[in-house]
């Protein structure tokens, strides 16, 4: 075979190869672009789109060697074989990941801005991967876990829609219970908790363990919270006169029998109670930003829904109306943008 005839006979692989190339790199970025401007709650389906893209490119260059039929059919039935083999290990594989990102998508048990525990991790969710799910830490780091940990894992999931904040606190058997209940009840009425409630959880051989409850509105503020329902607990505890130590301590140290454990002044003076700084506002910034743009894409999704269903009526009354909706979507497109440009 002379050079002209290897040229020829290489040039539809070489086309193939190149046109293949080029039109993956401009799927890709097309992708990226509605990936921006799209109201979809992820960019599962397009992960997933360019990598049907990907394989169905690589059987195509396959077709177009000069190769015998022979060779073309046995390459096929080896990426065959591959392609079996990983699904058949995608338990603990590359695909195992990508499986349990469909799941987590389908089930929708959690949303960017909720908080998320599994084993030692708390934070807040910032991404839903197709191969991983992002949360903020507490000390504002992000952590990366594969999705295929996550649902092999138990999960414990706090919604934005309110949960339950509690605090242990233990006393000595001589304080009287009603006098506990009600400093604890106000201390949790102080930090903002609504619905509170005081529940005996054990009792020790020198001390009772008391639990205050109260339920929370806006999780984000969750562990602004917790710290200022600990800080009012001392302050109404201490202030009527409630001793916060363990009867061994005082049979430890010799101290006169009139001694109390309390502070000769207020803990905290009313001036401060209102001063807390909300941590949240600082750790969990790009998980704020997450929740905000999942929120704004729903919010249009509904819009575009109202706008679908007016389309048609032509009533002076509902044109009106439409016209407003369209102004309102395009208001609501243009924060998102802003916020979009801020994450990138």
């Amino acid at each position: 075979m002379d050079l002209h005839d290897l040229v020829m006979a290489w040039t539809p692989f070489g086309s193939s190869m190149v046109f293949g190339v080029i039109l993956l790199f401009s799927i890709k970025k097309i992708l990226d672009y509605k990936a921006k401007k799209r109201v979809e709650r992820s960019q599962v389906g397009a992960q997933l789109s360019l990598l049907i893209l990907t394989v169905s490119f690589i059987i195509v260059l396959i077709l177009a060697t000069p190769l015998s039929e022979n060779t073309k059919g046995q390459l096929l039935s080896l990426i065959g074989i591959l392609l079996t083999a990983a699904i058949a290990l995608s338990s603990t594989t590359f695909l195992g990941n990508i499986m349990a990102g469909f799941m987590i998508r389908t089930l929708r048990k959690f949303d960017p801005g909720d908080f998320l525990r599994v084993d030692t991790y708390f934070g807040r969710v910032t991404e839903l991967g197709l191969l991983h799910t992002e949360i903020q830490l507490e000390d504002k780091d992000l952590a990366i876990i594969p999705n295929l940990h996550l649902v092999t894992r138990p999960l414990k999931v706090i919604h934005s829609n309110g949960t339950l904040v509690t605090e242990n606190v233990s006393l000595g058997y001589d304080v009287n219970p009603n006098d506990i209940e009600a400093a604890l009840i106000k201390a949790s009425e102080k930090t903002g908790l609504e619905e509170s409630f005081v529940h005996i959880m054990s009792l020790g051989d020198y001390s009772v363990t008391w639990r205050i409850a109260g339920f929370l509105k806006e999780t984000r503020k969750l562990i602004t919270t917790k710290a200022r329902l600990r800080k009012m607990m001392l302050d109404c505890l201490h202030n009527n006169g409630i001793e916060i130590a363990s009867p061994t301590i005082m049979n430890q140290r010799v101290f006169p029998e009139t001694t109390t454990f309390t502070p000769k002044i207020k803990y905290r003076s009313n001036s401060s109670e209102n001063n807390d700084v909300e941590i949240e506002e600082l750790i969990f910034d790009k998980a704020d930003q997450a929740e905000t743009i999942e929120n704004l894409k729903d919010q249009i999704n509904e819009l575009d829904k109202k706008i679908e269903a007016l389309k048609g009526d032509e009533r002076s009354e509902t044109i009106k109306v439409l016209e407003n909706l369209k102004g309102l979507r395009d208001r609501l497109h243009k924060r998102l943008k802003e916020q979009l440009e801020k994450k990138n």
